[in-house]
């Protein structure tokens, strides 16, 4: 078991959910701008480090 991979796996997971709660929060006009801005930021952050880590992973037998 490919402990990076799931580690990848679960940060882009994470990086997905907030992104989604931070367009839903948009959609709904909410008016914590500051509280949207952080967790959109960090939802990129985790997704994106998420797909990099599970990319440059390679699968050894």
């Amino acid at each position: 078991m490919n402990v990076k991979r799931v580690f990848g796996a679960v940060l882009t997971i994470l990086g997905i959910v907030s992104l989604i709660y931070t367009g839903y929060q948009l959609i709904n006009k909410s008016t914590a701008y500051t509280t949207m801005i952080v967790i959109g930021v960090i939802g990129l952050i985790f997704f994106f480090s998420g797909i990099s880590l599970v990319k440059n992973t390679k699968d050894e037998a």
